[in-house]
């Protein structure tokens, strides 16, 4: 039984040993990129080349010239001799071309709607934003022109200005035609005399 764990115990050194001359790898650092077997591609040039072909398939001119192609492919595999004939008449070489075109339209469409909706989201996010900073504004406005009224109610306006002036006028006019000598001319000044009901 010794001589096992003699072995283990050289087995666990040497495979010690072996764990500690690997590379270690260092969090400090970016990894090396790992070679791919797909190629590369930048998505947002393949993205744009999508829309691109998306709009073209969905244009009149893209119809006339599919419709002037299938015309002529097959004019040519009618009419033409025999030899010169490259698809007979269940056109099957046409069939496979249409369809081909057609399963690579397909995926590259939706593409751009997606481009397109993702887009959508990106501009109704922003008007919300917006909507809600100019509901915002609206009402920090109108909370604004409230305190405003508020406040100039309790401000002298200039027709209580021009009736306050206008009742001194009149009070200085009595004054010195003698008709109230004892009346001043503001409310403090005016003596405390009694009333003749008084009496």
């Amino acid at each position: 039984m010794v001589p096992e764990r003699e072995t283990t115990a050289r087995e666990r050194a040497v495979s010690g040993a072996t764990a500690s001359s690997r590379a270690r790898t260092r969090l400090d650092q970016p990894r090396a990129p790992r070679r791919r077997l797909l190629p590369e591609w930048d998505p947002e040039s393949f993205g744009r080349l999508s829309e691109r072909v998306a709009r073209f398939l969905g244009t009149g001119r893209f119809i006339v010239w599919m419709t002037v192609v299938i015309i002529l492919w097959v004019l040519w595999n009618v009419a033409a001799p025999s030899a010169l004939r490259f698809d007979e008449y269940p056109f099957i070489f046409l069939t496979l071309a249409l369809s081909l075109q057609a399963s690579y339209a397909a995926p590259l469409i939706l593409l751009a709607q997606n481009r397109q909706d993702d887009r959508d989201r990106v501009n109704l996010e922003q008007d919300r934003k917006q909507n809600e900073r100019s509901i915002a504004d609206t009402e920090y406005l109108t909370r604004e022109i409230a305190a405003l009224r508020i406040g100039l109610g309790e401000v002298a306006t200039r027709d209580w200005i021009r009736s306050e002036l206008q009742d001194l006028v009149k009070d200085l006019e009595e004054r010195q035609n003698g008709h109230h000598p004892d009346r001043g001319v503001f409310p403090a000044d005016r003596s405390p005399g009694r009333d003749v009901h008084d009496r």
